[in-house]
């Protein structure tokens, strides 16, 4: 394989000299994609199709050959969820190389997301991607000691880099000087008297108020990531109007009633101190939804976010959920 290689590199070394071949040509055919490259494709392709492209054969095979027909919808769903990071693209920068593979910024909420590549370990035509991640608001960190690890094992495949397994960690260090001062600092308990915009949360307060925020967020885009599987799984039905539905993980057997597509907590309605539901299923099949998450308990500051078939998110001050899809303001 070396001296295939370097008889080919000469070969295209002699082009160049005699002129048959730009060098630019010439580099770009003596630099195969990444695993790295291949990854960040996966995930943030400007075309559609690059997730299923980085899918090992069998996994494509079995999705699409995945009973009453589900195989097309598991890819819908895939997909929609890229397209959904896709559609903030403009606020994400990924990196080549270097120790940044991709930043988020969000000079609204002045939060900061960066994913770090602790180790990429190539050993012939399989390359371990290990990353972490680090957020900060304000300057400051919201880790507290815990830092979460994915590795992503890429294999070479019919000459394309091709995702085997994904090893989840999560290391939480007990001595961390964040954690530390997160677990002696009071919390400021939860207000219910009448005037309430007087005061003001303690700091990190704030933090798990911002994080059960992000997290309502970001259940939003999972409910309608399933509901566009569920439409498809049962074209009859459309949307449905049960959380219940969509849950049923761990279940055997997926039906219109057990559709397998959200984790348990979720599909119970009430989930890091929201409860969400649906509404304005109507129609058969049901082309519509809305889809609301608000707070469990009245809280300073606490917003109801609302979504709907269209994915755009909403939130607003108003604890009533039908004020919500009329009159909140789009998330940034």
């Amino acid at each position: 394989m070396m001296l295939n290689q370097t008889i080919r590199n000469h070969w295209l070394l002699g082009l160049i000299l005699m002129g048959m071949v730009p060098f630019s040509a010439a580099a770009d055919a003596a630099a195969p994609q990444t695993a790295r490259q291949a990854l960040i494709e996966m995930f943030f392709g400007p075309t559609p199709g690059t997730l299923e492209k980085h899918l090992p054969e069998v996994t494509r095979t079995a999705i699409k050959n995945a009973q009453a027909g589900s195989g097309a919808a598991m890819l819908n769903s895939l997909t929609a969820l890229t397209s959904t990071m896709q559609t903030h693209g403009q606020q994400l920068q990924t990196f080549e190389t270097g120790p940044t593979l991709l930043s988020f910024e969000d000079p609204q909420q002045h939060s900061k997301v960066e994913v770090m590549v602790e180790r990429d370990d190539l050993q012939a035509d399989q390359d371990q991607i290990e990353l972490s991640f680090h957020a900060s608001k304000n300057g400051e960190t919201q880790t507290a000691g815990v830092k979460p690890r994915l590795t992503f094992t890429m294999k070479q495949e019919g000459g394309i880099w091709r995702l085997n397994e994904i090893t989840v960690a999560l290391n939480v260090s007990l001595t961390d000087p964040a954690l530390l001062k997160a677990m002696t600092t009071p919390m400021t308990p939860t207000l219910s008297s009448v005037d309430q915009t007087h005061v003001q949360p303690a700091s990190n307060w704030s933090a798990m108020h911002s994080g059960n925020e992000a997290s309502a967020i970001s259940a939003l885009r999972t409910l309608r990531t399933a509901q566009v599987t569920y439409a498809a799984l049962y074209p009859a039905r459309g949307y449905t109007c049960s959380l219940s539905d969509l849950g049923g993980m761990g279940g055997t057997d997926r039906s219109e009633h057990q559709a397998m597509l959200i984790e348990p907590r979720l599909a119970s309605g009430k989930k890091n101190g929201y409860r969400f539901a649906f509404s304005g299923c109507d129609g058969t099949p049901a082309s519509k939804f809305i889809a609301t998450a608000v707070p469990a308990e009245s809280a300073v500051g606490m917003r109801t976010f609302c979504s709907d078939q269209s994915g755009v998110i909403r939130s607003s001050s108003d604890p009533n959920p039908d004020v919500c899809p009329t009159a909140g303001k789009p998330v940034q």
